[in-house]
């Protein structure tokens, strides 16, 4: 069963700036799956597809089970930024209140969650107050409790390990690690390659809007993933 597939998309936007290019590829339900490409390559627009945010030029985007038009599975799905715009005179439980409510969490529910989440994230002594005195790392960390509120289906994680300090970075990888073993799906968006490596079962490459590669990272790392990914983006997609 897939947690989300792209078949055939393409995606041009206005002014006839084309960001993709018949892109096909799945991504198996409970696993941990890698989205890489150079900059420019097309994965933030693939993002927003997912997230009903743009909708393709041609081609179909399913999530969960469903097309991404349909917005009722939104609610499933956790979306962790590399750069929050998080109001900066909110507190971290105000913020988790907030998406809490906006995903569907009962009201019932949202305080213990909001708590156990801080807690989990080493926010808790500081939960009250504004964020515009948190840390680039700490906002990052309130991103991923942000991201974890509605108890997600799939979560989607952009650069996520931007500003994160070593706790965070270990925080990161149990959280895709707890996932995995929930029978949930991670996308992990990323230039981190010891991420891709440690944590990911297979990814897609994308390059110049097409894709390039797609299969196991363990067949990718024949001879270093790094050395292997430039190979790619050097080739791009045929």
């Amino acid at each position: 069963m897939s947690a989300l597939a792209f078949d055939a998309v393409s995606k041009t936007y206005p002014g006839r700036r084309t960001a993709l290019t018949g892109v096909s590829f799945e991504v198996p339900a409970g696993s941990a799956f890698a989205l890489l490409g150079p900059n420019r390559a097309g994965k933030t627009t693939l993002v927003k597809l997912l997230l009903s945010l743009a909708k393709p030029s041609s081609g179909r985007v399913t999530r969960l089970g469903r097309p991404a038009a349909d917005r009722s599975t939104l609610g499933r799905v956790g979306y962790m930024h590399e750069n929050h715009a998080f109001p900066r005179y909110l507190t971290a439980t105000e913020v988790l209140h907030f998406y809490g409510g906006v995903t569907g969490v009962p009201t019932g529910q949202l305080a213990g969650k909001a708590a156990a989440l801080l807690e989990r994230v080493g926010l808790s002594d500081r939960a009250r107050e504004p964020i515009s005195r948190y840390s680039k790392g700490m906002v990052q960390r309130l991103g991923l409790a942000q991201a974890l509120v509605a108890d997600p289906d799939l979560l989607i994680l952009d650069e996520p390990t931007e500003g994160l300090d070593l706790f965070g970075r270990q925080l990161l990888r149990d959280v895709v690690r707890d996932m995995k073993s929930a029978g949930k799906t991670v996308l992990l968006v990323t230039h981190v390659l010891s991420e891709v490596d440690e944590l990911c079962d297979e990814a897609a490459v994308i390059v110049a809007g097409k894709l390039a590669r797609r299969g196991p990272v363990a067949d990718l790392k024949a001879g270093g993933l790094e050395a292997a990914l430039r190979g790619i983006y050097e080739r791009g997609a045929a």
